[in-house]
């Protein structure tokens, strides 16, 4: 769901200071931010990557709760941590390119002036994407994980098939045999659910996309369900180490007969998107889609 929203005052910054080129390009928008008499903040990594004198915070939780708009320095990963640190925020984010393929990152470095330009002139809309969650027993203690694109059940540094029973709204759906599996938001569709056969799913639809990995039954494809429905995934393989993991960041070890949880979060993020953009427009552009009319 997209909404309009009021012209932003106060600014956080947050880059991924693993990149050099952030150091320049988060420079270069507190100037152009503080030239227009809005107030710049940052969390204390990116204010030292940068040198910046303004409002620094330790938490970008913290951050977060006091700017108006975040702007995120980096790529779809530094955007995912992004997403996780600031707690369940509802401050937009807008994702600043310095890395390479990336569907959240919105605007690339080259284009940081005009875009926020449009963005001083109200020329944006945002949109609220919902967040998946897991929880449930990891070797007999309890485990909860919140991702912005997919959970994802894995064999660990032994490459064998594993065996994950998977039931929809406590309903048996199938077993699973391969690599393993992947449920992911629709944000998610375009990241290892792409590269593992999945399907592009639109933003706005309202579902989950199960997706085996490397299934040794050919029969097996991507199910999609409502994301108001559980998912309830089981660990049949007993003698090897499965992981599962969070936006591939948070991990933790699976037994044999431990149970995964998967469903929406109540917890949701808010990208902001300029005027004239459009999902669509960013897959054929960073897909590299040819014969289009459009």
């Amino acid at each position: 769901m997209r909404r309009k929203a009021e012209n932003p005052q106060k600014i956080g910054l947050i880059a991924n200071f693993e990149k050099a080129a952030s150091r320049r390009v988060v420079a270069q928008a507190a100037k152009l931010i503080a030239r227009t008499g809005r107030k710049v903040m940052a969390d204390e990594q990116t204010a030292r990557l940068a040198g910046l004198s303004c409002g620094v915070f330790t938490r970008a939780a913290t951050l977060a709760r006091e700017a108006d708009l975040l702007l995120v320095f980096g790529g779809d990963g530094t955007m995912l941590q992004a997403v996780r640190d600031i707690d369940g925020s509802s401050t937009p984010i807008l994702g600043i390119n310095v890395g390479r393929l990336g569907f959240l990152t919105a605007v690339s470095s080259d284009d940081l002036e005009p875009a926020l330009k449009t963005i001083w002139r109200g020329g944006f809309d945002i949109e609220s994407r919902p967040l998946i969650e897991a929880s449930g027993r990891s070797h007999g203690k309890a485990i909860h994980m919140t991702a912005f694109n997919d959970i994802v059940i894995s064999h660990g540094a032994v490459s064998r098939v594993i065996e994950v029973d998977v039931q929809v709204d406590e309903n048996p759906l199938t077993r699973y045999r391969g690599d393993g599996l992947i449920v992911c938001s629709p944000t998610g569709s375009t990241a290892y659910c792409l590269s593992a056969g999945g399907p592009i799913i639109s933003p706005e639809a309202q579902v989950f996309a199960i997706t085996p990995i490397c299934a040794h039954t050919i029969s097996n494809r991507t199910v999609i369900v409502s994301s108001d429905c559980c998912i309830q995934v089981k660990l049949h393989s007993r003698q090897l180490e499965t992981i599962i993991a969070a936006d591939g960041q948070l991990r933790a070890t699976l037994a044999g007969g431990d149970a995964i949880t998967i469903k929406r979060s109540r917890c949701s993020a808010r990208l902001l998107h300029l005027d004239g953009t459009s999902f669509f427009a960013a897959v054929r552009q960073k897909l590299h889609w040819s014969g289009s009319s459009v």
